[in-house]
């Protein structure tokens, strides 16, 4: 006979609004809520190894999807884990709901063996996090929880004690129409008035995009035409913007490259579009920027704004440009695209020239025939660290691809947790970690994951044995490197011990049949990559304000070691440049 729980009508409602698997490792407390997934069709449980997987893979379901995914932790120590990859999720705005189990209720405020206080630690990295304590709550919380994480973009915490959970459920009806979808919002008529005078009285204007942009490509280019202006991005508009782009001059932030700092420097207005760029020192002095952004919260809050904008990007631009005045005068963005070209054309032969004979092998050189072999539709996973630069620059976005990361919380070990979200959200398309040593290292519990859910993730690891970005920030920052090497790995043979396809590569001439090989076979593939340790991000210009902490250490510029096929984009967006 079927049980009615409190957990069971939990269960129900995830089921309701299409969560279709729950991530995490199984506990005591926990234990009444996966019942109720064990006796629900079309739910399951995916098991981790660690909670903070469960919450990266989450958040990752949720970004390739667009919509909520769940994961859970039992009580004190289980959900505690949880909070790492919580706080990418909420900071990447991945609508994503948690299940925070507790220990039970005569117990709480005890010090009860593994008492912690979920309520309080939770309350930072959520839009929303309550406790149910009674079962004629859990129906609405529930509601609440899952309106908050979809409706704001971020976490949500649902915190239950145990006992509760295994109460019966109350006889509260349980549908309710809840928010799936996001809006687009409009702005009003005298804002998008003064955004198009701005526009029209400036000879010069930049455009600069974010994750903002999503499903306004088309759009921006129709306002950068109207405009004759360049458009930069930053790392995380990067999937959305640069493709297609001939007005493209690069990216600016801490892994910038080409020509886009200048152009954001050398213009009279900055138009920020969707993002909320986190580098204030990036941003021009003396230049007038206007922001554009639906979280009105995000305004200004990096530079100073001659106008900020409530809106979606997309409805922004579609009800600006009538109002915006064709420009002529294609100097600035002409003069722009030929000093980005010029920019890359510096630097692309430092990965082209004799890297078949170079050892350990340039992992730029990697990174390009990664992207050249993977599927025009894959999904990239991308390491925090060093495998961030080398994303950057070498991976090509086509509007079909996605790029993940732990961009905004620059959390280590992301990317193969990242990569079980994405693969069990969209079987059948090609997902590619680009792991780094130390990320994978700390998770290598999840490679046991890969292998026992059968998933066809491809683990591209660059192993220079090295915790690169850190030696990166010491150098920079003119200290002596100290506890960034690692011991030398064969990560390959562990993968190929724990039952996964591996093999290591040491040759450059080997690399690219590797990675035809993983792409072809079915299941998970550690594709072990030894890398020089020495092929760091060094920017060719350091400035004394640049050499303190990590935000400016990277620089500005492209590092030496080139930009993969965006040299082929810059050289085309040359022919656009009308002859004299």
């Amino acid at each position: 006979m079927a049980r009615n729980t409190v957990a069971d009508q939990l269960v129900e409602i995830l089921r309701e609004v299409g969560v279709e698997r729950v991530y995490g490792v199984v506990g005591d407390s926990l234990n009444p809520v996966v019942d109720g997934i064990r006796r629900r069709r079309g739910i399951e449980w995916t098991q981790v190894r660690h909670e903070e997987s469960g919450a990266f893979a989450a958040s990752a379901e949720a970004q390739v999807t667009g919509q909520l995914a769940v994961c859970a932790g039992s009580c004190g120590p289980g959900n505690l884990h949880l909070i790492n990859g919580l706080y990418d999720a909420h900071r990447s705005m991945a609508p994503v709901l948690a299940i925070a189990s507790h220990i039970p209720t005569s117990e709480i405020g005890t010090g009860y063996f593994q008492e912690t206080h979920p309520d309080r630690l939770f309350v930072e990295c959520s839009h929303y996090c309550e406790m149910v304590t009674d079962p004629e709550q859990l129906a609405r919380v529930t509601r609440i929880a899952i309106q908050h994480a979809v409706g704001r973009g971020g976490v949500s915490v649902i915190i239950l004690p145990g006992d509760v959970a295994g109460l019966a459920a109350s006889k509260q009806p349980v549908g309710h129409a809840l928010v799936t979808e996001r809006p687009k919002v409009r702005p009003g008529p005298d804002e998008l008035a003064r955004l198009a005078e701005l526009m029209n009285d400036a000879n010069r204007v930049t455009l600069f995009c974010g994750r903002g942009t999503q499903g306004a490509h088309d759009l921006v280019m129709r306002l950068a035409e109207r405009l004759k202006a360049p458009v930069g991005h930053a790392l995380r508009g990067k999937e959305w913007i640069q493709y297609d782009n001939p007005f493209d001059v690069g990216m600016s932030g801490l892994l910038g490259y080409g020509a886009c700092y200048e152009a954001m420097h050398e213009a009279e207005l900055l138009v920020l579009l969707g993002t909320d760029f986190p580098y204030p020192a990036f941003l021009p002095d003396g230049v007038r920027i206007v922001q554009v952004d639906h979280r009105a919260e995000q305004l200004g809050r990096r530079a100073p704004l001659a106008l900020g904008v409530w809106g979606s990007v997309s409805e922004t631009i579609e009800q600006v440009l009538p109002m915006v005045r064709e420009k002529r005068d294609r100097t600035f963005l002409d003069n722009a695209l030929r000093k980005h070209a010029a920019a890359l054309e510096r630097v692309v032969g430092a990965y082209t020239q004799d890297v078949e004979h170079h050892l350990p092998i340039h992992p730029e050189y990697a990174a390009s025939v990664l992207d050249e072999e993977a599927a025009d539709d894959a999904v990239f996973t991308v390491d925090t660290g060093m495998c961030n630069v080398w994303a950057a620059r070498y991976i090509s976005p086509n509007g079909r691809r996605r790029l993940l990361g732990s961009f905004s919380h620059g959390s280590m070990a992301n990317a193969v947790p990242q990569a079980i979200g994405a693969a069990l959200a969209q079987p059948g398309r090609q997902v590619v970690a680009m792991a780094g040593d130390g990320g994978f290292a700390m998770l290598l519990g999840e490679l046991l994951t890969l292998v026992a859910s059968d998933l066809p993730v491809k683990v591209v690891l660059f192993n220079n044995s090295s915790l690169g970005m850190v030696k990166l920030e010491m150098l920079v920052a003119g200290l002596p490197e100290h506890g960034t090497a690692t011991q030398h790995t064969d990560f390959a043979a562990i993968a190929r011990a724990a039952g996964a396809h591996g093999v290591r590569v040491e040759r450059p001439a080997d690399l690219r049949a590797a990675l035809r090989e993983a792409f072809d076979r079915p299941g998970p593939a550690v594709v072990d990559v030894v890398t020089d340790p020495n092929a760091l991000s060094m920017p060719p210009k350091i400035t004394a304000e640049q050499v303190s902490g990590f935000a400016l250490s990277m620089g500005r510029t492209v590092l030496a070691g080139g930009v993969g096929r965006m040299i082929q984009l810059a050289r085309s967006n040359l022919r656009n440049i009308p002859r004299p």
